[in-house]
């Protein structure tokens, strides 16, 4: 009978453990009384009978299904290198033949080849350097199967390419190396291992221009490969013995070549995640502006503005949608200015309501008002010597205007319940994601505020509008929030990245990142696809062509100012410069069932 060996995989696919039976009829489970005892969680007592039927081997649940491959199942005939998984731990199908002569060449018995295994994969566990892992799988097959000398060759861009040769006794391979590249070419054309016996007097392979030239005698060839993807091959040789190599060898080779491609893979991503990290760092070093990040021509003229308005002290206002990051921008202002060693205070003034909101920016002393139990300092004090920055400034109200005119006009402050004004030292950059020029022409903010405050006017682009900037802050992102939460995802799938360039990210950065946090919690693969980012997926097949395109966006956009008037279309027409008859030629389209998007 087939002796049949379960390998208990860690994470990794490390071994962690063997399982070898030699039975007909066999239980898998937690139970003691079990063939193959599994110690995890979602596990039953007995959960799967094995069985011998002819030459398959059938497993079959008791209870609960398992999964293999992937799916779960209930019943399946198992292949060589199946994955099973039973709960929380994860079993290869490995069946391993006893050979049919008695001149077995292998230089290990059985239980000796599932401890070199278990050695060999914790070896390999140990390092993700893939020359000192190719270099450790030479040397230990060389060894068990009694081998001249081996040779790894993985592909680069689709060719065969030596990367690492070794002789028996774990020396490094030097000289000519008497490799076939018919047979490696088999092997990789049929991803399947191959012994050739006698390579000089074979059929198929004796008139190869490499086996005439080096002579070649025995050989065994077979592929690197994991979950269907072809990583290269491992080739074994001697140029002085035909006939090396047995059935048992070349199954000995493949069970090491298998459990060393899965580490291989990890070993060769985990390069690449290195290269692309590094290569990301380099890429915003050259592209930030302190804290700001973008190689678009609309964010570089932007960086530029800031650079030459940050050395003066004349008032900024900054323009743009919610979450562009006009605080940033702020920021960026105060730190290349000559304030920089000073104090930079920020106040929300749509954050905090009327009646606290006089308190926070000018201060109070001690019973101006009812809960004034201790004096306090404003912001405006707090910021003497720096910046204070007021975000959001269209929020505030009215008679508060009046007061900030009488501040930014005296430099004077006076607390709430004090009589004599304090002298300070700010610069006063302000922000609004409002249009401050409607808002003079509605009388909703003062005229002469809007002048004291907009001297230059700093407008941030949105996200939309940014270009290559996008995939840049995406990869930015992706790699802050992936080490601050400790998860293994490296990048974002082609539909993810097609999906963010057409999304039109009504919130900015703040959204991107809000996404992106949000897509590593919920990812469960290495990389985030459109549907972790909650966006729909846009296939290249169904992109609208540009008049298309320009429509949706023009309807959905006349729709939102709708809604900002009340549904008021000829106020709407007025605001959008447009004559009434085009609100209703869209309405018209709406109604008829067209899409505004």
């Amino acid at each position: 009978m087939t002796p049949m060996t379960f390998i208990e995989l860690g994470p990794g696919d490390t071994v962690k453990a063997t399982h070898s039976v030699d039975k007909g009829v066999f239980s898998i489970g937690t139970d003691a009384n079990c063939d193959v005892r599994l110690r995890g969680r979602g596990i039953s007592d007995v959960h799967a009978h094995v069985q011998v039927v002819g030459k398959n081997v059938v497993i079959e649940a008791v209870g609960d299904k398992f999964v293999v491959n992937g799916r779960r199942a209930d019943r399946h005939t198992l292949q060589q290198g199946d994955i099973l998984d039973f709960g929380t731990v994860r079993l290869r199908y490995q069946a391993v033949s006893r050979s049919r002569e008695s001149g077995v060449r292998t230089g290990t018995s059985g239980a000796g080849l599932l401890t070199s295994l278990a050695r060999f994969s914790e070896a390999l566990a140990g390092t993700y350097d893939v020359d000192r892992l190719l270099e450790t799988m030479l040397d230990t097959i060389i060894e068990v199967t009694q081998a001249a000398r081996g040779v790894v060759s993985l592909l680069i861009d689709g060719t065969p390419q030596v990367r690492v040769s070794r002789t028996a006794g774990g020396k490094a391979g030097s000289g000519q190396l008497a490799i076939s590249d018919s047979i490696v070419d088999r092997v990789l054309q049929t991803r399947q291992p191959i012994i050739v016996s006698d390579a000089l007097h074979d059929r198929e392979f004796s008139m190869a221009q490499s086996v005439m030239d080096f002579k070649i005698c025995s050989v065994l060839c077979a592929p690197l490969q994991t979950r269907g993807e072809l990583l290269g091959v491992i080739y074994l040789g001697n140029d002085n013995v035909v006939n090396l190599f047995t059935e048992e060898a070349r199954e000995v080779a493949t069970v090491f070549a298998a459990q060393a491609s899965m580490v291989l893979r990890n070993a060769i991503l985990i390069n690449e995640l290195q290269l692309t990290n590094q290569s990301l760092t380099a890429q915003i070093e050259r592209m930030n502006f302190g804290s700001l990040i973008g190689a678009s021509d609309s964010m570089r003229d932007l960086f530029r503005r800031v650079d030459k308005v940050a050395a003066t002290d004349i008032s900024v206002l900054i323009t743009g949608e919610t979450g562009t990051g006009k605080e940033l921008v702020a920021n960026e202002l105060h730190r290349r200015s000559p304030r920089a060693k000073g104090p930079f205070v920020a106040i929300n003034c749509g954050a905090i309501p009327e009646n606290l909101l006089e308190s926070e920016l000018f201060g109070h002393i001690r019973g101006a008002f009812t809960g004034a139990i201790a004096t306090r300092e404003g912001k405006f004090q707090s910021a003497n010597g720096g910046t204070l920055f007021l975000d959001e400034i269209g929020e505030m109200p009215m008679p508060l205007q009046v007061k900030l005119l009488r501040v930014l006009e005296e430099r004077r402050v006076t607390r709430l319940g004090e009589h004599s004004p304090r002298d300070i030292d700010i610069r006063v950059v302000a922000a609004t994601n409002r249009n401050l020029g409607l808002e003079v022409k509605s009388q909703r903010f003062r005229e002469d505020l809007y002048y004291r405050l907009n001297v230059v006017r700093l407008e941030l682009p949105p996200l939309r509008d940014r270009g290559e900037d996008l995939p840049l802050l995406a990869k930015y992102f992706l790699r802050r929030f992936a080490a601050e939460m400790n998860v293994n995802v490296h990048g974002f799938t082609d539909d993810a990245l097609r999906a963010m360039q057409f999304h039109q990210w009504p919130g900015n950065i703040r959204e991107l990142e809000n996404r992106i946090k949000k897509a590593l919690v919920f990812a469960d693969r290495g990389e985030i696809n459109a549907a972790d980012l909650e966006l729909a997926e846009i296939q290249a097949g169904h992109i609208e062509a540009l008049v298309e395109a320009k429509e949706s966006f023009a309807a959905s956009y006349v729709r939102k100012v709708l809604g900002i008037n009340g549904g008021n279309r000829a106020q709407t027409a007025k605001v959008l410069g447009v004559d009434v008859r085009t609100i209703y030629r869209y309405l018209e389209r709406e109604k008829d069932g067209d899409e505004l998007d």
